[in-house]
């Protein structure tokens, strides 16, 4: 199912249209996301406040479908990175390529933005990741800032992280305490 953009005027004018264009982004996220009202709203309010969202919850709560839900609804460009073990820092911030001219000859690099330059970002199981891909995620987050080719590149993007619990809770919370991803599970 898609959803339409709720994209407000240019500029909301009055805090009744800003209220009026959150109910209608609510309202749109509904037609996908059944139940978790709350969690939505706590979303929301991370991406107005140009911070960051933890989402914590076992398999199959649609985290996942609802931050996408979310960057469609506002018509942001969304991406997802599976962090695991072999993932190196350029995989998610970008990297430089050679390209060649066919016709001169001549060669030179172009940089290719990583996931890290979309507007909303799913950064999924974050603790299975290398310490230095979780350094240049971090340095994004906070700095909203990517280090490439020996040059900071600043950009503004909202970061989401999503990181499965073991317990067996039926609801998803925004804000709850991370499990330390360095103590032994049972």
């Amino acid at each position: 199912m898609a959803l339409q953009s709720v994209s407000a005027k240019a500029h909301a004018t009055s805090r009744e249209d800003l209220l009026a264009a959150a109910a209608r982004l609510r309202a749109e996220v509904g037609k996908r996301i059944v139940g978790q009202e709350a969690v939505i709203e706590e979303i929301l309010m991370a991406l107005l406040a140009g911070g960051h969202a933890l989402l914590v919850g076992v398999p199959g709560l649609a985290k996942t479908l609802m931050i996408r839900s979310v960057s469609e609804a506002m018509d942001l460009e969304f991406k997802r990175i599976q962090f695991t073990p072999d993932l190196v820092p350029s995989d998610i911030t970008g990297t430089e390529i050679m390209e060649e001219d066919t016709a001169t000859g001549s060669r030179s690099f172009r940089f290719v933005r990583g996931p890290v330059f979309a507007n909303i970002l799913l950064a999924d199981e974050i603790n299975r990741a290398p310490p230095r891909t979780q350094a240049a995620l971090l340095e994004a987050m906070q700095e909203h800032r990517v280090t490439a080719a020996g040059e900071s590149i600043d950009f503004y993007s909202t970061f989401a992280s999503g990181i499965p619990t073991r317990t067996q809770k039926s609801e998803s919370c925004v804000r709850q305490q991370v499990p330390n991803p360095n103590r032994s599970r049972p």
